[in-house]
């Protein structure tokens, strides 16, 4: 559909009415009545019409763009401004681009709704289409984030009134788990951490004892999301990436080394500002070329999945791993931990140094 912003014309006896094109065809429109709104630009003085008029212009233009149905004027046929699927698309993108989302994720869904748009020049997708698309990638990983991406915005367009979803039945590539290598020993490689750079030493230890994710739970903490004894960490569900509202019980060993400040202030830098999000990402890369304890594969989420093997072989609790974790379900935890499944966390249960 190609439909354009209503434009506004006064007749000469004042009245005014508002005008726009569906396809080439022009319609114009006195009053909201046809699209079902109760607004009469002309039944206000002459002085304020135009102004309504705008207004008018306004809904208008929401309305048909959305697959409104209205009338043709002293007709029975209807006219509708049913979007075309590249329109459903671009629509579900803004829509989930002003959603809270991290900008690393908003910007995948921008590269896959390019990718579509480059893929074909119909205006209705087809299951080929996709296909199409995700022959891009070979890898799996690749291949199962684009798919994922791509269902992410058909399912939106879908919610909006797309009428045919292709991605509807595609399934992801099995592939073989590539999960971060486990470190043996926790306190030595900490404290090479320590000696390197305090605040990755700080991120490690808690991405370790409490199970963060460091790149951003951790790096974006502050004093305010402690308990006043800093015995617990509250996340809100639009702090991590389970959606869900998150507490977290603090070990002794991490108390220790944190001296609370202004509940406004990132733990990090002492400011309203959290670092960049490629602080840690950053500091890391340099530890690794220095480092004497690293092995192939470990990273700073290593520490997570330790302290989560940790959790498990401590309480035999799938359900206590699965909440330490932060998870939506025990089938992500399942996945996690290659096929163990792991209520109520106590300080107790979390990894020890």
């Amino acid at each position: 559909m190609n439909v354009n912003y209503p434009k506004i014309c006064v007749c000469k006896d004042k009245r005014v009415y508002v005008f726009f094109y569906i396809n080439s065809k022009r319609y114009r429109l006195f009053n909201g009545k046809r699209i079902g709104l109760q607004l009469d630009p002309n039944s206000y003085p002459v002085h304020i019409r135009y102004d309504k008029a705008q207004l008018l212009a306004a809904e208008v233009y929401k309305y048909v763009s959305q697959g409104g149905i209205f009338k043709e004027y002293n007709k029975e046929s209807l006219v509708t401004g049913k979007l075309t699927d590249k329109e459903y698309l671009k629509l579900s993108l803004n829509i989930k681009c002003k959603e809270d989302y991290t900008k690393s994720y908003k910007s995948e869904l921008n590269y896959a709704y390019k990718l579509l748009i480059s893929a074909s020049k119909s205006p209705k997708y087809e299951r080929r289409d996709i296909i199409k698309v995700l022959e891009y990638y070979n890898n799996s990983s690749s291949y199962n984030s684009l798919l994922k991406n791509l269902k992410v915005l058909f399912n939106k367009a879908e919610e909006l009134g797309l009428e045919n979803n292709p991605t509807k039945g595609l399934k992801r590539k099995k592939s073989k788990a590539n999960l971060n290598k486990p470190f043996d020993d926790i306190p030595a490689i900490l404290n090479e951490i320590k000696a390197f750079n305090y605040n990755l030493y700080l991120c490690c230890i808690m991405t370790y004892g409490c199970l963060l994710r460091p790149h951003r739970e951790v790096r974006e903490l502050t004093w305010g999301d402690f308990t006043t004894d800093l015995s617990y960490i509250k996340l809100s569900g639009s702090r991590n990436k389970s959606g869900r509202n998150r507490i977290v019980p603090v070990p002794s060993y991490i108390r220790e080394l944190l001296n609370k400040g202004d509940n406004n202030l990132n733990i990090f830098t002492g400011t309203t500002k959290a670092p960049n999000p490629d602080y840690f990402k950053t500091i890391w890369g340099r530890f690794k070329k220095v480092s004497k304890l690293l092995e192939q594969d470990q990273t700073i989420y290593s520490f997570r999945h330790s302290g989560a093997i940790e959790i498990y072989k401590r309480t035999g609790s799938l359900s206590k791993l699965q909440k330490a974790l932060g998870h939506s379900s025990l089938a992500v935890s399942l996945t996690y931990l290659r096929g163990l499944e792991v209520s109520e966390l106590e300080e107790r249960d979390m990894p020890m140094v």
